[in-house]
């Protein structure tokens, strides 16, 4: 009977050790690109491309990063909109970090993320293994969608919001700093704060004034001192992880509660089978 228990429980945990090994196999052979369909991807793109520029002609020149518009954008979502939308404020259209300065607003909506290195563009509904052929794609194919009329461009307020940290890939990266630099970038800065968050609008956007300066502005200067973003910024996971995240939960729980349901079978058995040992023993007793 021990033997047996013993066996089972070996045997359980041999299965949970496999199961594991194939479940982090499978999600690191997912996040693996191969790199020679981005390359082929990228050469058909650029194909499509050509002919598309010849029926409809050259696309107007863009004077405007899209990375940085991007930096820019993310840097208002996670360490500025947390505090705004805390306050109930609306910030107002004349202010260059209202949505309706960034150019690439629609386009960035039209991205999905389906599932690791897989981008699908809204407009058309092709995938990419990566997202710089998507932007690719909409520099080539969707051009015409981008309204040029207006100078909208979000990465001018760069400077004002620090995207050179959002965007370095090496963190905390020492640089020489410029005191010219630093103080046109701090008169951007008190001038975004006076612009969007004016102090006779109420006491909601006298307070956002304070913070903006305070999140962004102080730290325009070669002494220091003040850290950017020293107010705190908005921790937001991403779905897709969280989606993995709980997947693998609910899987691990269907196995754990599997194993405990199939050894508590297994000694039931074995005690059942321990009650007829004893039964048919006191029947052979003799008289």
């Amino acid at each position: 009977m021990k033997k047996k228990l013993c066996k089972m429980k070996w045997v359980g945990l041999l299965f949970l050790c496999c199961l594991s090994a194939s479940l982090q196999f499978c999600f690191v052979s997912s996040t693996s690109s191969p790199q020679p369909l981005l390359t082929n991807q990228g050469h058909q793109e650029s194909a499509t491309s050509r002919t598309l520029k010849q029926e409809l002609g050259d696309p107007p020149e863009v004077h405007c990063s899209r990375e940085r518009s991007r930096a820019a954008w993310k840097i208002i979502q996670e360490y500025l909109m947390p505090f705004v939308e805390k306050e109930r404020y609306q910030i107002p259209r004349t202010c260059k970090l209202h949505p309706s300065n960034d150019l690439y607003r629609d386009q960035e909506e039209h991205k999905s993320l389906v599932e690791f290195n897989d981008w699908q563009c809204g407009y058309c509904k092709k995938r990419f293994y990566d997202e710089k052929f998507l932007d690719k794609h909409f520099d080539n194919r969707h051009y015409n969608l981008l309204n040029v009329s207006h100078s909208r461009c979000l990465a001018n307020v760069c400077g004002a919001l620090h995207c050179d940290l959002m965007m370095d890939s090496v963190p905390h990266k020492k640089t020489k700093c410029n005191p010219a630099a630093a103080a046109r970038n701090k008169h951007l800065c008190e001038g975004l704060a006076d612009s969007c968050f004016p102090v006779s609008s109420g006491p909601s956007a006298s307070r956002l004034h304070e913070f903006f300066l305070r999140q962004f502005c102080d730290a325009h200067t070669c002494t220091g001192g003040q850290k950017p973003f020293s107010q705190g910024r908005r921790k937001k996971r991403s779905s897709i992880s969280y989606l993995v995240i709980s997947f693998l939960t609910m899987l691990l729980l269907l196995l754990f509660y599997s194993y405990i349901y199939m050894y508590r079978r297994g000694v039931k058995r074995g005690t059942q089978e321990l009650k007829r040992v004893t039964q048919s023993g006191r029947k052979k007793k003799p008289i």
